[in-house]
């Protein structure tokens, strides 16, 4: 049977977090593979272990610490998730998406999430950056929809408009401050597949004939309960290897995370700009 968390569960974890931190958070940071580096950059960091939230759930993958670092970027309060989980750890899509509702209880109003992706796109190489347009969450279309079941109406609309899942205005802040810096920043589509197993040549040609420039294991059902519960939403992807078509090169999560440090570097210039203005 699918575990469905509770609007009280969700409260017990807001309330855990609350009785850490003297600040409000006003936004919300999610750091994909090889990116929770950023995270060192946070001033006055108050560091909170999943596992010391009630009912979180715990990251089980290299490269995702597992905790939340709150405190001060550039002025601004954060709230950095430091590593995610992911439906193929054996999580439902309910339990994926526990971290975002708990952090609309504590007031945040805005999300930024990133993911590394494989990019599809022959215009791209690895090591660069892909703002998120607009996304295909297979998962959600395969029925794993982290919305499925009864709707909590204190939460959000039983049926959520999906037009605009990623804010215009800051897209457009995004595509304005990469520019400003000289960073280069390509647009695109990402798709969400459940993994953990990279993806077959057919399937990378099926994807590419759909329309996906990138293609990753997460970040669709975190949207998408986000803009349940009216969020707004950045997506920056961090194409840490470029997808075989024809099969000739072997992908890993060694290279996705060398990849990932690599990127890092641009994408923590571009954030730390961009968090004033958010």
């Amino acid at each position: 049977m699918e575990n469905v968390m509770t609007l009280e569960q969700i409260q017990e974890a807001a309330s855990a977090i609350r009785s850490h931190i003297s600040h409000q958070p006003e936004i919300a940071m999610i750091l994909g593979s090889g990116l929770g580096s950023l995270a060192d950059m946070v001033e006055n960091p108050v560091l909170i272990p999943y596992g010391s939230i009630p009912h979180f759930p715990q990251s089980t993958v290299q490269g995702h610490s597992g905790q939340f670092v709150v405190g001060t970027l550039n002025g601004r309060q954060v709230m950095i998730m430091q590593g995610r989980v992911h439906f193929y750890e054996g999580y439902s899509p309910n339990e994926i998406t526990f971290p975002i509702r708990v952090m609309k209880l504590l007031g945040i109003e805005t999300l930024v999430v990133t993911n590394a992706a494989g990019g599809i796109n022959r215009a791209f190489n690895a090591g660069e950056l892909m703002l998120i347009d607009d996304h295909i969450n297979f998962l959600g279309m395969a029925g794993f929809h982290p919305l499925r079941g009864r709707n909590e109406e204190e939460l959000g609309p039983r049926f959520p408009d999906m037009s605009q899942a990623y804010d215009r205005q800051l897209k457009e802040l995004t595509r304005a401050k990469a520019r400003q810096l000289g960073i280069p920043l390509h647009e695109g589509i990402y798709c969400c597949l459940s993994g953990p197993t990279f993806e077959t040549p057919a399937e990378l040609r099926f994807l590419q004939a759909m329309g996906a420039d990138a293609v990753g294991m997460s970040t669709a059902p975190e949207v998408t309960v986000a803009r349940h519960m009216n969020m707004r939403v950045l997506g920056i992807s961090s194409i840490t290897n470029i997808t075989s078509l024809d099969g000739e090169h072997k992908a890993s999560h060694e290279e996705v995370m060398a990849y990932g440090k690599q990127v890092a570097i641009h994408l923590k210039e571009l954030l730390l700009h961009l968090v004033p203005e958010l």
